[in-house]
């Protein structure tokens, strides 16, 4: 175990704060409040993505139920990043699903997930930051239980040009990274 002290504990607020945001009830994406569905004129695919490999990080704050985090990032040849994918699982057993993705999305149209092109997940995005938008939600046990068989998990956007944007991220190597040990593990030691 590492012991980071102030880079755990900064990181043990980010992600306590989006996992406390995910525990709120599900709320349907806003495309879908209203009954309306966003019709995309067209879609193309987003083929320039490199994705790197699954990895998982925990947290362990002082008197605080560990928090998990497995994900993987794609990023463009310039080497911004075209989606990042954060599982946050609290070792109560409650989860999270995060997609982080560019800005120039159509928000109220959310992220449509399938795996193996099966059925589809909507996640609504939840908030905005200067160079991202995070689209998240309670993490749903049967999109859970598919990608831990499948093969690839197929993302599906709408751009501002309301064209969908797809991309497909590797399962090969999730359900191996999620249930097994962590590449790191982050204590936070509080000394009194």
């Amino acid at each position: 175990m590492v012991r980071y002290g102030a880079l755990a504990t900064l990181a043990l607020l980010a992600t306590s704060f989006s996992v406390a945001h995910g525990q709120q009830a599900r709320s349907p994406p806003a495309a879908v409040k209203d009954g309306s569905e966003v019709t995309p004129r067209g879609a193309r695919a987003a083929h320039d993505v490199k994705f790197g490999e699954w990895r998982k990080l925990c947290f362990n704050a002082a008197g605080a139920k560990t928090l998990c985090r497995t994900q993987i990032t794609g990023t463009f040849g310039t080497g911004q990043t075209a989606v990042r994918i954060d599982l946050v699982e609290r070792e109560d057993g409650t989860a999270r699903l995060q997609l982080f993705l560019p800005v120039g999305m159509y928000l109220q149209a959310g992220v449509k997930l399938s795996v193996d092109r099966m059925e589809v997940h909507r996640l609504p995005y939840t908030w905005c930051v200067t160079n991202m938008c995070i689209a998240a939600d309670v993490a749903d046990p049967k999109l859970l239980e598919e990608m831990d068989s499948g093969k690839s998990l197929s993302i599906d956007a709408v751009d501002t040009s309301i064209l969908t944007v797809t991309t497909s991220v590797p399962l090969d190597r999730f359900a191996t990274v999620r249930k097994g040990a962590p590449a790191l593990t982050l204590d936070q030691a509080i000394d009194e």
